[in-house]
């Protein structure tokens, strides 16, 4: 994954530090999306996909080491590097408690957080990499075998396209997908969107209806089953 792939969401209060870190991680190739307070950057963490989070600890509204727990509370995997002017050993244990994969104090250097922005994708993307196995509630998928172990130790096999669409969605379990967004990512070739509809239905025969859930007008997400 380049750089120029990476959704970053950066939650900062301080206009000016956050005026300059736009720039300085526009110009690594991020793509960058910013809140100024923590319910703010809650809002985004759930509602959108991001593969980096750099999160202040002193935030208006939800602390951020409070806003880093509700996240990975809901989900959220996505590595995170906190900031924050607490930099004893005792706060930097707090951080990493509460689930960062990093902790920087400020002041800071520009070239260090670059620097460890880009360990935390290769650690990430090593991790993902050895990685086949997405939790679905009580049940688990294997995307290598492209099949599904439920709760009481059964199994259903899942066609390509079938374990594709349910590894999209299980991989970012609050996120709403359009049936545009899973063209796009599961069907490559396929130009209806009825396509979607289709494959929601052949998953729900196998593995119950409510391990897909339809949002009215928008799309599909992930299910409780």
């Amino acid at each position: 994954m380049s750089a120029q792939d990476v959704r970053l969401l950066l939650v900062e209060d301080d206009k000016q530090l956050v005026t300059m870190l736009e720039e300085v991680l526009a110009d690594e190739g991020y793509v960058v999306e910013t809140a100024r307070d923590g319910q703010r950057g809650l809002h985004l963490g759930l509602t959108r996909s991001y593969d980096v989070l750099v999160l202040d600890r002193g935030l208006p509204a939800i602390e951020g080491l409070d806003l880093l727990g509700r996240l990975r509370d809901h989900g959220v995997t996505a590595p995170a590097l906190v900031l924050s002017a607490l930099g004893n050993p005792a706060d930097r244990v707090a951080g990493l408690d509460a689930g960062a994969e990093d902790y920087m104090a400020k002041p800071f250097d520009l070239d260090e957080l670059a620097a460890r922005l880009r360990a935390l994708r290769r650690r990430a993307s090593g991790a993902a990499a050895g990685s086949t196995t997405l939790r679905l509630g009580a049940h688990r998928l294997d995307t290598s075998a492209r099949r599904v172990t439920r709760g009481d130790g059964t199994t259903v096999d899942l066609s390509e396209r079938e374990s594709a669409l349910l590894a999209l969605l299980a991989g970012h379990p609050h996120q709403v997908f359009s049936r545009a967004d899973v063209l796009r990512s599961v069907f490559d070739h396929a130009e209806d969107e009825g396509a979607v509809d289709t494959y929601v239905y052949y998953l729900r025969r196998k593995l119950g209806r409510d391990v897909v859930t339809t949002v009215r007008g928008l799309g599909y997400r992930m299910g409780t089953s």
